[in-house]
């Protein structure tokens, strides 16, 4: 079953396409890899399937829902979570505080009623991120890994079924980017489904069932990880026309 589906979505500004009838279907307990060069568009598609950016024309659906159109709450509602390529920490607040904002959205106080049973269900992610320690640490006093571990808790906290994340190694130290590993292994492990936008190609083919590649707003190649890395038009995309016998692992 396909927990996410769209279809033939393209994003103008301006002149400039920036996605141009970009397809991509992802099936409910995936992890789905999405990488590309600079500038290809990756970024944009997040924001496009949350409702941060309205698109010009194609569709998406999550979960049978249409999402075209709709604000990022509504579809944070309907299960769909993200974080954030520049963690959006709630810096000058205590790393508690920061973490209940979000278990205010409808979707997480439908199955936590009560703001106890909301302030557990926080204590227990903090505790499986490992945060438990900081709990009532400034947000300000985190370092970078513990920033991301934080951004994507506060995402679960709305208890998603997709979970769409942003480029989550960015400024990880390797043991650092161990850790993230293990808990997205966990989380899927769990039933979550998980789609990475990343460019660290090497940590991120050790996770994906699935990658698809994006160049100039296209989809230039989709395949499963050790596939795709020997792809022509993928090797060109990252080392130009001159390189296109080498791979890329």
């Amino acid at each position: 079953m396909n927990l996410l589906e769209i279809e033939n979505l393209t994003k103008r500004f301006g002149g400039l396409e920036a996605l141009a009838s970009f397809s991509l279907s992802v099936r409910e307990g995936e992890i789905v890899g999405i990488i590309g060069p600079n500038g290809a568009g990756k970024t944009t598609l997040f924001n496009c399937i949350t409702g941060f950016l309205p698109f010009d024309s194609g569709s998406a659906f999550f979960d049978g829902n249409d999402i075209k159109g709709k604000k990022p709450y509504q579809i944070v509602n309907l299960g769909l979570a993200r974080t954030w390529q520049l963690v959006k920490a709630f810096f000058g607040m205590r790393v508690m505080d920061a973490m209940m904002v979000p278990s205010f959205s409808k979707r997480a106080m439908s199955r936590h009623s009560s703001e106890k049973a909301r302030q557990e269900k926080v204590e227990k992610l903090l505790q499986e991120m490992g945060l438990e320690k900081n709990i009532w640490l400034d947000v300000d006093n985190l370092n970078q890994g513990e920033l991301r571990l934080l951004d994507i808790s506060r995402a679960l906290v709305t208890c998603p079924r997709v979970l769409l994340l942003d480029e989550p190694f960015s400024g990880l130290s390797h043991k650092e980017i161990e850790n993230i590993s293990k808990v997205v292994r966990n989380l899927n492990n769990e039933g979550l489904t998980i789609v990475i936008i990343e460019h660290r190609l090497g940590e991120l083919m050790k996770l994906v069932q699935k990658i698809v590649v994006i160049n100039f707003g296209q989809k230039i190649a989709e395949g499963i990880p050790e596939e795709i890395v020997q792809e022509p038009p993928v090797i060109e995309a990252y080392l130009g026309k001159r390189r296109t016998k080498v791979g890329l692992a």
